[in-house]
C-alpha cells in the first residue's frame, strides 16, 4: 500500500486532506507539532481509520525526518505544514523562516537521500500561497503559474522561499516535484484567529469586529471542499515539475465580505437586521498590506478539468452552520 506524508494533517487544510486521501484507501502518516493553529479533534475521522498513523514531529528536526522515512518508507508527500498568519510573521519573522524555509528544505533533502535517485512513482507536492506574487490593483490581470514572485511579508517572503528551493531541488537533483498555490481559504476547522471565522465568533458573541485600514481591501476566497478536490486531482494527474494555482474565483472586498457575514449570522441568531454592523471597528491598517489578490486559474482547468464548485454565499452559509454548532 502507498504510504503517504502528509506534514500538517492536523491543522486545517491538512485534517481535511488526511480524510479524503484516506476515502481512497492510502496509507496515511500524519506527522503535526501541534503548534496553536493545530488540532487532534480535526483528525477525529482519521483516528477511526486502521490506515492512519499520528506522529507528533518537527520538520526543523532533519536527524528525526531521516528515521520517518527509514521506518515508514514513503513513496509520496504532501507538504503542508507552516506558519501561515502574517500579522504573527510582523512580529517574529524568523520563527516563519526556521519552519517555512528551513523545515521545507529538510523535507526536501530527507527525500532526495531516501528515495537515493530512484524517483520511480515518487513526489513531493508542495503546498503554497498566491501571496508569493505580491498585490494587485484592481485593474491588473489576475496571476498566472508565469507570474514573478513579489512578496511584501516575512510570511510570503518564507513561502516564496520554500517554493523556490522545491524547484532547486527539481532542478538540480531531479526530485519530482509538484506546486500549488491557492487563494485564501477558509471552511470548517479553521482557527479562529483568521479572518472569517474571527469575525463569526465575534459575531455570535457580540464582540468588536476589527477590520484594517478602510475595509477596501480585495481577496479571492477558496472554500477547502474545493481546494483539496483540487489537490486531489494534481496529487493524481499533474505533471511532474508543473506549478498549479488554485483560485476560488470569488474576489469580495473585506468590508462587503464582513457584512454579508453579520446579515447571516443576525438572521440565524433572530437578531434585528443589520444589529451586529454597530459591532465593526476600523482599526490601524497592517504593515506592509497587500491591496489585492486574484489568481487566474486557467491552467488546472484546461488540463486538469477543475473548477470551484462552492459560490461564495453558498461557502459561507456552509461555515457560520460549522461554527455556531462547534461554539
Amino acid at each position: 500500500m502507498n504510504k503517504i506524508l502528509i506534514t500538517g494533517g492536523s491543522g486545517f487544510i491538512g485534517s481535511h486532506a488526511v480524510d479524503r486521501l484516506l476515502d481512497l484507501n492510502y496509507h496515511v502518516v500524519n506527522l503535526d507539532s501541534l503548534t496553536y493553529a493545530a488540532n487532534l479533534k480535526n483528525n477525529l475521522f482519521a483516528e477511526k481509520n486502521s490506515n492512519f498513523t499520528f506522529i507528533k514531529g518537527d520538520i526543523k528536526d532533519i536527524k528525526f525526518l531521516h528515521q520517518l522515512f527509514e521506518k515508514y518508507k514513503f513513496n509520496k508527500v504532501i507538504h503542508f505544514a507552516a506558519e501561515s498568519h502574517v500579522d504573527n510573521s510582523i512580529k517574529d519573522p524568523f520563527n516563519f523562516v526556521k519552519t517555512n524555509v528551513v523545515g521545507s528544505l529538510n523535507l526536501l533533502e530527507v527525500c532526495k537521500v531516501n528515495w537515493k535517485n530512484n524517483f520511480t512513482d515518487k513526489f513531493f507536492y508542495h503546498i503554497s500561497t498566491d501571496e508569493v506574487f505580491g498585490s494587485l490593483n484592481e485593474v491588473q490581470e489576475s496571476w498566472k503559474e508565469t507570474s514573478p514572485y513579489d512578496p511584501r511579508s516575512p510570511y510570503s517572503a518564507s513561502k516564496a522561499s520554500s517554493d523556490h528551493f522545491v524547484r532547486a531541488y527539481y532542478h538540480t537533483y531531479g526530485l519530482p516535484i509538484k506546486i500549488s498555490n491557492c487563494s485564501n481559504n477558509y471552511g470548517p476547522r479553521q482557527h479562529k484567529e483568521k479572518l472569517i471565522p474571527l469575525i463569526i465568533n465575534n459575531i455570535i458573541h457580540k464582540k468588536q469586529l476589527p477590520i484594517y485600514g478602510d475595509g477596501k481591501n480585495i481577496r479571492d476566497w477558496l472554500y477547502v471542499d474545493d481546494h483539496i478536490d483540487a489537490i486531489d486531482v494534481i496529487f493524481h494527474k499533474g505533471r511532474i515539475g508543473e506549478t498549479y494555482n488554485i483560485g476560488g474565483e470569488s474576489e469580495i472586498r473585506n468590508i462587503d465580505l464582513i457584512n454579508n457575514i453579520i446579515i447571516k449570522i443576525d438572521k440565524k441568531l433572530n437578531r434585528e437586521n443589520g444589529f451586529s454592523k454597530s459591532l465593526i471597528s476600523y482599526v490601524n491598517d497592517r504593515l506592509g498590506h497587500d491591496y489585492r489578490y486574484s489568481i487566474d486559474i486557467s491552467k488546472i482547468k484546461n488540463e486538469l478539468g477543475w473548477k470551484p464548485k462552492t459560490s461564495i454565499d453558498k461557502g459561507i452559509e456552509k461555515t457560520i452552520d460549522w461554527y455556531i454548532k462547534d461554539i
